[in-house]
């Protein structure tokens, strides 16, 4: 079986990366991250569209590559093995891009932060760990953040 860890690169994302490290069995683990390619985001955000537009694809592209090897490289200094950095675009919503991939692997369980690089976008829309939580059909782990002070 695969753990799949969702990685955007925040603070709950990385918490959820050690919390892996240090609790669940060493299986397979794939760190995970997402991008929403422009015409997504055009899609979703018609009044943004002038500003989204110049953004640039392949940068996005780039930028979940380099986040998940991070993820990979940060799951391999906590103590995970045989780990494969993915980066998949989204084409529907983050959280379902999320599940799919877990299906698509058959993971024994789904790990992810509380709350990611959304801030009141998250709010808003909802989270997506929470959703993830609602649709995946398998276990999934939220690790909430660390305790500050």
């Amino acid at each position: 079986m695969t753990i799949l860890i969702a990685y955007d690169g925040s603070a709950d994302a990385k918490a959820a990366i050690e919390f892996a490290g240090k609790h669940l069995t060493h299986e397979p683990t794939v760190v995970l991250s997402v991008w929403e390619p422009l015409l997504v985001q055009v899609k979703r955000h018609p009044t943004a569209g002038p500003a989204l537009l110049a953004d640039q694809g392949e940068e996005w592209k780039e930028l979940a590559e380099r986040q998940a090897a991070e993820g990979a490289e940060l799951a391999g200094k906590a103590g995970l093995t045989d780990v494969t950095a993915r980066a998949v675009a989204d084409q529907d919503s983050i959280w379902q891009t999320i599940v799919d991939v877990a299906d698509e692997l058959d993971a024994s369980l789904i790990v992810t932060g509380s709350r990611g690089l959304g801030g009141v976008r998250s709010v808003l829309l909802g989270s997506v760990s929470n959703h993830v939580l609602h649709h995946a059909h398998r276990p999934t782990l939220i690790v909430p953040p660390a305790k500050t002070g």
